[in-house]
């Protein structure tokens, strides 16, 4: 239960939207943050884990295959397909009576050795569910007027459904057409010194040729 005095804040997410011009591919989730119309919010340092909720999404069977990597087969899922963790992020709301709208940024990576890349990629269409279990606190004037600060209710969440098309589509932009891996040192040294000595023209002919070899070696 809350302290008395201190606001009880609820939570819930609007809508996501690309942030434009971000340095990197970032998602802007509108909060909408609520408390007594008699509440006086002075601000709010608001953290924000995201979980990808797995279980709550039907995965076809070949979306299924493609996961197998992160959940195993399918007699696996029913234990293993639980909840992700995704990202966890941070804002700042500013004063506020009643209720307010801030913009949470989460940066979105693209390595595909992250479990939620993998995750995301396997999707083909419909939407991401994902949960947002906030805390931290609240400053707030008292019946005297007096700053006073407290912390959030350890139950505050929110749920929200994240189109797979907005997520590819914010990729898109930063990545077209490519997706982003990655290599310790040792072995892109002597990839790069096997596609100088090859005098491949780029890494897409590069990788091509590799694959095309390997693919002659399986074939009977």
């Amino acid at each position: 239960m809350s302290t008395p005095g201190v606001p009880t804040l609820s939570f819930s997410v609007v809508d996501a939207r690309i942030l434009a011009e971000a340095a990197v591919p970032t998602l802007a989730f509108r909060l909408r943050v609520a408390a007594q119309a008699s509440d006086d919010v002075r601000a709010v340092v608001l953290s924000a884990q995201v979980r990808i909720a797995v279980a709550r999404r039907f995965h076809d069977p070949v979306t299924r295959a493609r996961l197998t990597e992160l959940f195993g087969d399918g007699n696996q899922w029913s234990s293993s397909a639980r909840s992700l963790l995704w990202t966890q992020a941070s804002v700042t709301v500013p004063p506020f009576t009643g209720d307010t709208i801030v913009d949470l940024p989460v940066a979105c990576t693209y390595d595909m050795e992250t479990a939620t890349a993998k995750y995301f990629h396997a999707l083909d269409g419909g939407d991401i569910p994902l949960d947002f279990l906030f805390s931290g606190g609240v400053f707030y004037a008292d019946a005297r007027g007096a700053l006073q600060t407290g912390r959030i209710a350890w139950d505050r969440e929110a749920r929200f459904a994240l189109p797979v098309s907005l997520w590819r589509e914010m990729i898109e932009r930063y990545y077209p057409d490519s997706v982003w891996l990655r290599l310790d040192r040792k072995s892109f040294d002597r990839l790069q010194a096997w596609k100088a000595r090859q005098a491949f023209p780029s890494w897409q002919s590069a990788v091509d040729a590799l694959l095309g070899a390997a693919d002659r070696e399986r074939q009977p």
